[in-house]
């Protein structure tokens, strides 16, 4: 779906959502974003059932950018400990170690994990293979460079029509290189079955 908008507001996105449901989404199971305003409290009111996680990346660069560049590449090496502990609770006592030894010199770049904990949590429920999948909005973000590439030489549309008609024209390229199957799929589909059960059955 390509959707033209002058601002990210809860107000466009739930808009946006529910064209998505009107048109026949009826489920989302779970969503990765990147914690734009008023993205999470629109699909709470569209999708109350969908999961929510935050980019993992995206809080990782938002950490970053309070470290020293001398101090990243270790501080970077410890925070792997967090996201790729085997469970929520393991997750989080790493945090708080890692609050113990980069807290007071990095204060920010560990609140920024505390205060949005909820949001981050989520995928520790999941198998490694799951993870992979749903960590990160890095797919997403590939798409939105290409669209970029093709609408940085016209600078102005007549309207929003013509400019969704170059987008869908140049989707309709770039989905053609998308042929590469997920490796593991199957083990992947039967874990989100047996997690999700009837919520995802009915629709295969």
């Amino acid at each position: 779906s390509i959707t033209v908008g002058a601002n990210e507001t809860s107000k466009f996105w739930l808009g946006m959502l529910n064209d998505l449901k009107n048109r026949g989404l009826k489920d989302v199971l779970f969503l990765c974003v990147d914690g734009l305003a008023g993205f999470k409290e629109a699909i709470g009111a569209v999708y109350p059932q969908a999961q929510i996680q935050r980019c993992v990346i995206h809080m990782l660069r938002n950490s970053f950018k309070y470290v020293n560049y001398s101090d990243l590449k270790k501080f970077s090496s410890d925070f792997k400990a967090v996201y790729n502990a085997p469970t929520e609770t393991a997750a989080f006592s790493e945090l708080e170690g890692l609050k113990e030894k980069w807290g007071k010199k990095y204060p920010y770049a560990i609140s920024n994990w505390e205060n949005n904990w909820e949001d981050v949590s989520s995928f520790f429920q999941f198998s490694q293979e799951l993870r992979r999948i749903m960590y990160t909005t890095n797919i997403i973000e590939g798409l939105n460079r290409q669209y970029r590439k093709v609408t940085k030489a016209k600078s102005v549309f007549p309207s929003d029509q013509s400019l969704e008609k170059m987008l869908y024209l140049s989707s309709e390229n770039i989905t053609k290189k998308w042929t590469q199957r997920y490796r593991g799929w199957d083990q992947v589909l039967n874990q989100l079955i047996v997690l999700y059960r009837e919520r995802l059955t009915q629709y295969l």
